[in-house]
């Protein structure tokens, strides 16, 4: 269903729903249930590169607050099958997300962008990026010769992604903006003054105490809590790997439009 220019707020509604980008989308009730009780179970990998001590040791805690800002079902008998994301939570939250890109635009700030998602949000964040730098921010460059146990941090098209064997790498882990944040420091260079990403990227920045705005799909529930929490400031709720990247290009117009960048 393509759509050409900048969708209205009810035709990107629907966009998202026909897409499944929101909606009833494709992540099943039960792998959500799933990573909510391994996150409350303390396993690291879904915490996404924050640090929640034992706030969230009760999965039903963190099922209220995937309801109340992710639109899955509240009902805990309901364990297997579909699972959704309101898509007027996810507008909302990009709404929020354009406040805070005007607030980088009109400051000229430092911005960072980052995916642990290149195969589906790569696009969104370069265009982020582009749109950005033409209003007059600094889109940060990160150091040299930065590297993970997974492969090396690296930057395409101004936005941060891991590589490894020449292959653009899917990452929840918050160690490569670690990386990113740590070598500028040791460089003498400034934190950015905003970072727009995902996974880990956004929620290690944010647990650093940089401003940070990311999406996040219904399974993974970290951002969701920290966005709760006041560390991150905006998660929007979305499916991040649908069958096309091209689905998300009128939600990025919808995005730069609300933000006075397109």
């Amino acid at each position: 269903m393509p759509i050409s220019g900048t969708p209205s707020r009810a035709e990107l509604l629907a966009h998202l729903a026909a897409t499944r980008i929101a909606g009833e989308v494709a992540t099943p009730r039960e792998n959500n249930l799933s990573h909510y009780r391994k996150l409350a179970n303390g396993d690291r990998h879904y915490w996404l590169g924050l640090e929640f001590g034992d706030r969230w040791s009760d999965e039903q805690d963190v099922l209220a607050v995937m309801a109340e800002r992710a639109g899955v079902s509240d009902d805990a008998e309901h364990r297997y099958g579909q699972d959704t994301i309101d898509p007027e939570l996810t507008v909302a939250a990009l709404e929020r997300m354009a406040g805070r890109l005007r607030k980088a635009a009109a400051g000229r700030q430092r911005v960072l962008l980052a995916t642990g998602h290149p195969g589906g949000l790569l696009d969104v964040h370069r265009a982020t990026a582009a749109a950005l730098r033409a209003a007059g921010c600094e889109i940060v460059v990160i150091p040299d010769g930065l590297a993970t146990d997974e492969g090396y941090v690296m930057q395409f098209a101004d936005v941060a992604v891991l590589e490894h064997g020449a292959t653009l790498w899917h990452t929840h882990s918050g160690e490569p903006m670690k990386a990113i944040l740590t070598a500028l420091k040791r460089e003498g260079r400034p934190l950015p003054d905003l970072v727009v990403a995902d996974h880990g990227w956004a929620g290690s920045a944010g647990q650093h105490g940089v401003d940070s705005v990311g999406y996040a799909d219904c399974n993974d529930p970290a951002l969701f809590l920290a966005e709760a929490e006041g560390t991150l400031q905006v998660t929007v709720p979305l499916d991040d790997h649908v069958v096309s990247p091209r689905h998300y290009d009128p939600m990025t117009a919808y995005l730069l439009a609300e933000a006075g960048l397109a």
